[in-house]
C-alpha cells in the first residue's frame, strides 16, 4: 500500500475534515507514458456555475502542475451539452489521456463516457456529480445530500412556525448529485412540517430558468412565500431576481450552494440569506491527486462508497451573515476587494467585513 493523499486542512473553516489518509495498490490501469509525460483530462459541464471557470480548472491545473511539471491538462467545458461533453471525452480518449476526470452534464448520458474509457483502459474519476448507472473507477466531491439538508434546516430554523409556506428550486434533472441534494433538502424540510408550496427542476440549472419559475409562483402566492430552498447560488440568484422584479421590498429568506462572489454580495446586502461553503480547492486538488495517481497505473481506494464507487465526500459549511466573515474572509477564501465593490461598500462596512 502508498500513501498518497492527506485530506486538507482549512485554516478558519469548521469543514469537518478528519485526518484520513488513502492508499493506493500498485496495478496497471491505462497506457502510462513511458517518459511521466502524463496526459489528464478535466471535463467540466457548464458555464452558467461561474466556478468551473474561475476556480476548479485553474485549481486543478496548478496541483497537477505541482505534482508533475511534464503533465498536461486538456481542459473542456461542455456548455450544458451532453452531446458536446460526449465528443470531448471521445477526443480526449483519442489522444491517448492517462486519466479522465469529469463533472457530467448529464449522469445517466455521461455512462457511455464511461462505458467508453473503460474500453480503452483509461481510469476515469467522477467528480463533483455522480455517475450512478455505470461504475467509475472513483468519485470526489462534497457531500451533496449533506448539503441539501444543512441549507434547508438552516432556513426552517429561521423560519420557525411560519404563516405561510416555501419554494423549493431544485438543481438540474440530468445531474445526479442534484437529486442527492434535493433528497437532503426533503430530509429537513419534511420533518419541519413546514409546507411546500411548489417544487421546480431547473434545467442545466438556469439561473434564467429558476427565476421564470419562481415569477410565476410569486404572481400566484404573493406574500404566502415566506422563503425559498434554492438548491445552488445560480437559482437563488434567480428567485431574488424574481422577487425584486415583482416590485416586492423585502425579500424572503433564499438559500444558496456554492458560495461565489456574488452570492457572498447578496447575504452581506441582505437579499440571501445562506450558501455553503465548499472551498473547490478541497475537491479540485484531490481530484488532481488521484489522476495522477491512476495515470501512473496505481487504483486508489476511497474510504467510503456512493453508487457502488470508491468515493471521497468532504463536508461542507453553512455561511450566514452571522459567520460569513470567518468562513469567507478569515481563512482567505475571498477577500474584501473582490466582494465589496462600489455597490456593496456600505452593506460590507455594516457587516464588518474586513
Amino acid at each position: 500500500m502508498k500513501n498518497i493523499y492527506s485530506r486538507l486542512a482549512v485554516a478558519g473553516l469548521t469543514v469537518a475534515l478528519a485526518t484520513s489518509t488513502l492508499t493506493a495498490c500498485v496495478e496497471q490501469a491505462g497506457t502510462a507514458a513511458p517518459d511521466g509525460a502524463y496526459k489528464i483530462a478535466f471535463l467540466m459541464p457548464d458555464l452558467a456555475s461561474t466556478r468551473y471557470e474561475q476556480q476548479d480548472k485553474p485549481l486543478f491545473e496548478a496541483k497537477i502542475a505541482e505534482l508533475c511539471a511534464e503533465c498536461e491538462v486538456i481542459y473542456s467545458n461542455a456548455d450544458a451539452s451532453a452531446d458536446t461533453q460526449q465528443q470531448q471525452a471521445n477526443s480526449a480518449i483519442a489522444q491517448g489521456v492517462d486519466a479522465i476526470v469529469i463533472d457530467a452534464v448529464d449522469s445517466t448520458a455521461a455512462a457511455s463516457i464511461v462505458v467508453a474509457a473503460n474500453a480503452a483502459k483509461i481510469p476515469i474519476i467522477a467528480y463533483d456529480r455522480p455517475i450512478p448507472t455505470q461504475q467509475a473507477d472513483y468519485y470526489v466531491s462534497f457531500d451533496n445530500e449533506g448539503i441539501g439538508e444543512k441549507i434547508a434546516q438552516s432556513l426552517v430554523e429561521k423560519l420557525g412556525v411560519p404563516n405561510g409556506g416555501i419554494l423549493i428550486i431544485n438543481g438540474s434533472p440530468t445531474d445526479a448529485a442534484a437529486g442527492l441534494i434535493r433528497d437532503g433538502i426533503h430530509t429537513s424540510v419534511d420533518a419541519s412540517g413546514i409546507e411546500v408550496l411548489a417544487e421546480f427542476d431547473t434545467p442545466d440549472w438556469d439561473p434564467a430558468a429558476a427565476q421564470e419559475w419562481a415569477s410565476g409562483q410569486i404572481t400566484q402566492f404573493g406574500d404566502k412565500i415566506v422563503g425559498v430552498v434554492a438548491a445552488n447560488d445560480g437559482t437563488g440568484g434567480g428567485a431574488i431576481a424574481a422577487f425584486k422584479a415583482a416590485g416586492i421590498a423585502v425579500v424572503p429568506p433564499v438559500t444558496g450552494n456554492d458560495a461565489e462572489v456574488a452570492a457572498a454580495q447578496r447575504i452581506i446586502a441582505g437579499t440571501q440569506y445562506n450558501t455553503i461553503s465548499k472551498p473547490i480547492s478541497i475537491v479540485a486538488e484531490a481530484a488532481a491527486e488521484v489522476a495522477y495517481s491512476f495515470a501512473q497505473g496505481e487504483v486508489v481506494d476511497g474510504d467510503t462508497t456512493l453508487y457502488d464507487t470508491p468515493s471521497q465526500l468532504f463536508t461542507p459549511e453553512v455561511v450566514t451573515l452571522d459567520n460569513i466573515q470567518e468562513i469567507l474572509f478569515d481563512s482567505k477564501i475571498m477577500t474584501a476587494a473582490d466582494v465589496c465593490t462600489a455597490d456593496y461598500a456600505a452593506a460590507c462596512a455594516t457587516a464588518g467585513i474586513k
